[in-house]
């Protein structure tokens, strides 16, 4: 025993000795807590940040060491307590270090640092992620730090904004009463085609699809024979033959009509055979999606020698011309092969745009063979204070350069998505975000520059830098970062952009899919930027001053030149709605310059108490054209809920399913029903807001979905996100408005509302989620938290979408596929767990009621 003691005091002491850099680092653990909203009566929030040390054997150094970390709240308290400060870096990187008065952590030991900071947490989002150790000896070393969590607060009460809030976190009585108008609907009810079509009608009779028919096709459509038939081999496991030219003699025809409307259709299903009718491939291609509707789900699991469908008729073509859904593939990246998966499902719900957002502060997607620093230093992500080898570790990338987030699609892989989407009916919009947001580019460019003078070549250096070296402008953007901003007075900005729209346009051309425009980003720029660039100011004296007075008036010397790049390339513009705006030195006004020159403007920025409620349509009146994706209905990546568990942000509110559902394109502010935290809203509020005119409507051009990928670290999380929160865009989309949007009578128009809210949800839960349990391989869509509550002594219970099993048990287990199902009130006394589950077994989250 004496020996055994020895030896473990000489272990231990030369534990205690050894260099602070052989600590195990994934003996360390972090836990960050939040305490409480309201933190001392004021719009801030308290959370505890917990360093602990599970080592055994030896302390966690008092110093040589700094922890990085993202998160988009940052301490305001620098000195966060026991020896610790917490300082902002740039963008979302923040850094905790050690100062003379930290102690270190001995064996066993934790410190809980108060961490304050601005606002309010609602979900886990707003807690800090990708915590990684560097060691003061060795600062190019990253060391990710795995053992970290972020937990709630112990008490429900704590999230509360004031102590008069009463729905700052959602409770399952809550999601009762949301769910209370929802009832499951025979499915013989519910419509065969979705998104809803212009005409559909269920004749007499059946037909039947089995391996031995065959396609007649006019010659102009045969690609699209040849795709329905590769679909009808996925459901009858047999390819037809397609014959071109060969009209009305076999069991499905495929015929040109050119009286109906572009991108229309006629199917008829009659008990001969299948018709399908239009004037364009496009056209051709909707109607197989519609055929598709009609497959009963088991060929969707799959191949069934024989399917019967019923005989229909329909009339279908699209309300918007434009149906976009926008992929943020820069903040966090998704493979070609889940873009894939994208289109697929965009082309199967008749979206025809991907908005592909590939360049953002914190990475550059897209190989540029003409400026290689774009991808080499770009699109890698990891530890650096300098950002000269790569950008900054983001949104919880951690240190390691090696990590899924330091990826980027080839100049070959670029062509062979848009060859993917132009199969599929779909235009690829790509985004080059000018002047703000463009981090990564700037720096990119910032160490060619010093490449290229290094060696010798100080000409081919300045060609296309996009900063001013001596620019000392002070501005912080709306994602943390001080140097986001072209220098838009640089000649080499221009040049750089014409190269990048070139290596575009090119590739476009090479997947035959020519470019008609393309986004040039626009939005957040902020105040501040360009006050104290000389370059700036000596443009700015060079200008007429009739039109250009102040330094924010450099915006209009932009957008003006690259309208000019773009038109000498037979290019329109589009941009974010900023595009189509102009400081007043306060806010932004709609500014006319702009107005008929055909400039596309996303506009995003509609905030339910902001003010810019109706910024849509005051662009549209003005004369410009509009995609509608306002942030208050069309930002997928936006939380479902207001539950800690769920991810996304929530600036611009919450967004579930209903929220692009109730959109009503050309009067949205009739339908706004809470404020962007889901209180209710008087509609009164917007009376004065400006209204859309009947000229204007056609400059509405179409509607778009968005996927922000701050939260989305995933292709779960993508997924989640966008299922089935697509469903409801797809549906506004391509459908003409519904009854309730044109009621003038409000408890009518409620009265409709709920019907259709009831029979659209059913078709979604009956329908449209099994399917996309199956197709692909399976779509991990959002299945939703069961609302419940004590009710005459019992606990009832309900879920959004009715066809979902609700199973619960009472033995503390959490519920499984083999637990109780849920068909009348539970009235046994005790703690009630419940989750619903699809019919694939997967489960949503648990909710606890007690019945005492």
């Amino acid at each position: 025993m004496q020996k055994i003691g020895l030896l473990f005091l000489f272990i231990t002491t030369m534990a205690t000795a050894q260099k602070p850099k052989s600590f195990p680092i994934n003996q360390l653990h972090i836990k960050w807590q939040l305490v409480t909203n309201n933190y001392k009566g004021e719009d801030k929030f308290l959370a505890n940040l917990t360093l602990s040390n599970s080592f055994k054997m030896a302390s966690f150094p008092a110093s040589g060491w700094t922890i990085y970390f993202n998160t988009i709240r940052g301490a305001v308290n620098k000195d966060v307590g026991h020896g610790l400060e917490i300082e902002h870096i740039n963008g979302d990187l923040f850094r905790l270090r050690p100062t003379a008065a930290f102690k270190g952590l001995g064996v066993g030991q934790s410190v809980v640092l108060d961490w304050v900071s601005n606002s309010w947490a609602f979900n886990k989002s707003d807690a800090p992620s990708g915590y990684y150790l560097v060691w003061d000896d060795t600062p190019s070393i990253s060391h990710n730090i795995l053992n970290a969590n972020a937990l709630p607060p112990t008490d429900i009460e704590k999230f509360k904004r004031s102590a008069t809030q009463k729905n700052d976190q959602i409770t399952p009585e809550m999601v009762f009463e949301q769910n209370k108008n929802i009832s499951l609907l025979p499915n013989n009810q519910l419509p065969k085609i979705f998104p809803t079509p212009t005409f559909f009608a269920e004749k007499d009779g059946e037909y039947v699809v089995n391996s031995s028919k065959s396609i007649s096709t006019d010659p102009v459509f045969v690609k699209e024979a040849n795709y329905l038939a590769e679909e009808l081999k996925s459901f009858t496991g047999s390819k037809p033959k397609v014959f071109s030219g060969k009209l009305y003699l076999e069991d499905i025809n495929i015929s040109f009509d050119k009286s109906i409307a572009k991108d229309g259709y006629h199917l008829q299903i009659t008990k001969e055979g299948i018709s399908i009718l239009a004037s364009t491939p496009t056209g051709i291609f909707y109607a197989i999606q519609s055929l598709k509707c009609l497959m009963p789900l088991d060929a969707w699991k799959k191949p069934m020698s024989k399917i019967t469908l019923p005989c229909v008729e329909v009339k279908d073509s699209p309300r918007f011309g434009y149906r976009g859904l926008h992929m943020d593939v820069a903040r966090n990246f998704q493979t070609k092969e889940q873009v894939k998966r994208m289109l697929n499902w965009m082309a199967l719900y008749k979206l025809n745009t991907l908005h592909f957002h590939f360049s953002e502060d914190e990475a550059w997607r897209i190989e540029i063979p003409a400026l290689p620093e774009l991808t080499s230093i770009g699109a890698k992500r990891g530890h650096t204070l300098d950002s000269k080898n790569n950008t900054p570790a983001s949104y919880g990338s951690g240190g390691d350069v090696n990590n899924p987030q330091s990826r980027f699609y080839t100049r070959a892989d670029y062509i062979e998505l848009l060859k993917y989407a132009k199969a599929r009916h779909i235009e690829v919009i790509p985004e080059i975000e000018t002047p703000g947001h463009a981090r990564a580019a700037i720096k990119a460019m910032d160490t060619r520059y010093a490449r290229l003078m290094k060696e010798g070549k100080p000409q081919e250096a300045k060609q296309y830098l996009l900063s001013d070296p001596d620019d000392k402008s002070v501005y912080r953007s709306a994602q943390l970062y001080n140097d986001n901003v072209m220098c838009v007075a640089q000649p080499s900005v221009y040049n750089f952009i014409e190269t990048a729209i070139d290596a575009l346009v090119a590739m476009h051309k090479e997947a035959d899919m020519p470019l008609k425009t393309i986004h040039m980003g626009g939005d957040e720029v902020p105040a501040g930027v360009w006050e104290k660039s000389p370059l700036c100011q000596a443009l700015l004296k060079t200008l007429p001053t009739n039109e250009y007075s102040k330094t924010s008036d450099l915006w209009l010397y932009y957008w003006r030149t690259v309208k000019d790049i773009a038109s000498k390339r037979g290019l329109y513009l589009s941009g974010w709605e900023e595009m189509g705006m102009i400081s007043n030195g306060k806010s932004m006004d709609v500014n006319p310059v702009f107005a008929q020159d055909n400039f596309h403007t996303y506009v995003w920025n509609t905030v339910i108490g902001w003010g810019t409620e109706d910024l849509p349509y005051r662009l549209a009146n003005a004369g410009y054209k509009v995609v509608l994706c306002p942030v208050t209905n069309m930002y997928f990546d936006l939380a479902y809920q207001k539950d800690f568990n769920e991810i996304g942000y929530y600036w611009g509110g919450f967004a579930d399913i209903d929220k692009p559902f109730y959109f009503i394109p050309y009067d949205y502010l009739k339908n706004v029903k809470v404020d962007r935290f889901g209180n209710p809203f008087d509609p009164k509020m917007l009376a004065n807001k400006e209204k859309l005119t009947e000229k204007a409507k056609a400059n509405i051009v179409g509607v778009q979905g968005h996927l922000w990928s701050e939260n989305i670290k995933n292709v779960n999380d993508l997924e989640y996100m966008a299922f089935p929160k697509l469903l409801a865009l797809a549906e506004r989309a391509w459908a003409a408005d519904p009854d309730w949007a044109t009621e003038n009578d409000p408890q009518k128009a409620d009265n409709l509302y709920q019907k259709s809210w009831n029979t659209f949800i059913n078709t979604v839960s009956q329908r449209e989620l099994p399917r996309l349990n199956y197709y692909q391989g399976g779509a991990n869509f959002r299945i939703p938290t069961v609302g419940a509550k004590v009710e005459n002594g019992a606990v009832v219970a309900n879920v959004q979408f009715p066809s979902l099993a609700i199973r619960y048990s009472m033995d503390g287990t959490e519920p499984t596929m083999k637990s109780a199902l849920y068909t009348a009130p539970i009235k046994a006394k005790g703690t009630v767990k419940i989750k619903a589950f699809d019919s694939k077994g997967r489960g949503g989250r648990t909710i606890v009621v007690v019945n005492k």
